[in-house]
């Protein structure tokens, strides 16, 4: 039989645990814990893990966590592989519970997510809420401050919590953004609140919400023709190549929480695409400035998705090589406007031997009392699915 029980907060002992420990055969904990015997065993995660599932017939075991065992602990992992009659949790206060007590803040306006030992941000639950607790290991402050480059200061208000329930516990008021990570000692548990200072634009935007130089901005029902072809998922990465006014990549993550890196080459569109992306608060976003198909090569990222706008006849020729950066069951979605270009990217693909569809798009808008007919120019799209 095995019980799981959490430590509850402040010093890494037993302290907390109000039954007799007497009676089991062995005590797992991390290194951590100051407490010592016979019977107490000291193991990493795979360790207890093996141990566990090797022994949970045979022993009394109890496995103690820190803090909460259910709140994103190694316990809950371990206990989903223990038929249910051999498994026992006893829960204690974890971190986000002991932190909101303290500053009066009810749960349902907190998200929570977890940077300890991960660099995957989940923009669905990121800043989507209120508030959004963060379980924090020495990387998560420089992380966040990455992805959140476009934002100012007076956009968020952070609360820092570190060591929690020790005697040393600070509980206080940072600039996150401007944060001096040498102020504070990394190694130590500690964890971040962050309250959300912005109110969301709205989900689709009109095309007057976008800085932009005359005519480098994909409008609107093209926008959504292009996001709704691309099959986006919460969480993939989206390369925008020849970013224009970031439109596209903008509205992809404001409707689907998808990370972005934008390629631009025009230097007064880099200046147009970074205040579209203050101004609509995107988080966990690259913006390229240069030549697209000098990037191709370094960046070590694998993107889901990827859509060409634009970039010129060098970036159409490497469309073969977009396809093999491209992530496997990925989509490259690629758009034309001129027969030229189109004819120049069905050769290339077609030399490549990459399968592909086109779709050809034509809209006429009609001003006033529908007496003035306004065609649009025509939209060709190329879907590559890569298999």
């Amino acid at each position: 039989m095995v019980t799981i029980a959490g430590n509850g907060m402040g010093e890494y002992d037993f302290s907390n645990l109000d039954f007799d420990i007497s009676k089991f055969d062995k005590v797992i904990c991390d290194s951590n814990f100051l407490e010592d015997g016979k019977n107490i065993l000291k193991l990493k995660y795979k360790q207890t893990k093996e141990y566990i599932l090797q022994n949970y017939e045979k022993e009394e075991i109890l496995y103690v966590v820190t803090g909460s065992p259910l709140f994103y602990s190694a316990g809950t992992i371990i206990a989903k592989k223990l038929p249910k009659d051999r498994v026992k949790i006893i829960n204690n206060t974890s971190s986000k519970s002991y932190l909101l007590e303290k500053l009066l803040i009810s749960e349902t306006d907190v998200n929570t997510i977890s940077l300890h030992g991960r660099v995957d941000i989940d923009l669905t639950k990121f800043l989507q809420n209120k508030y959004t607790f963060i379980l924090c290991d020495k990387f998560t402050i420089s992380r966040l401050k990455t992805a959140l480059c476009y934002f100012e200061a007076n956009s968020i208000s952070t609360i820092l919590g570190s060591k929690l329930g020790f005697n040393e516990e600070k509980i206080e008021k940072i600039d996150l953004l401007n944060f001096d990570e040498h102020l504070l000692d990394l190694t130590a548990p500690f964890v971040l609140l962050i309250k959300k200072e912005f109110k969301n634009k709205n989900i689709i935007s009109e095309d007057i919400e976008f800085e932009t130089q005359r005519g480098m901005i994909t409008k609107k029902y093209k926008r959504q023709l292009t996001l709704q072809n691309l099959d986006l998922q919460a969480n993939n990465l989206l390369w925008d190549i020849g970013a224009g006014s970031g439109s596209c990549a903008i509205e992809a993550f404001k409707r689907y929480k998808v990370k972005t890196t934008l390629f631009e080459k025009n230097e007064t569109r880099i200046d147009f695409i970074k205040q579209n992306l203050k101004n609509h608060y995107v988080i966990d976003t690259k913006l390229l400035s240069g030549e697209a198909q000098d990037f191709f090569q370094t960046l070590k990222e694998t993107p889901q998705r990827i859509f060409v706008g634009g970039g010129g006849v060098e970036v159409i020729k490497q469309l073969p090589k977009l396809y093999e950066i491209l992530d496997e069951k990925g989509i490259l979605l690629i758009n034309a406007i001129t027969l030229k270009h189109l004819n120049l990217m069905l050769n290339v693909l077609n030399e490549a031997k990459i399968e592909y569809e086109v779709h050809s798009i034509s809209l006429t808008t009609y001003k006033g009392k529908l007496d003035l007919v306004e065609p649009e120019r025509q939209l060709f799209q190329i879907k590559v699915n890569k298999k």
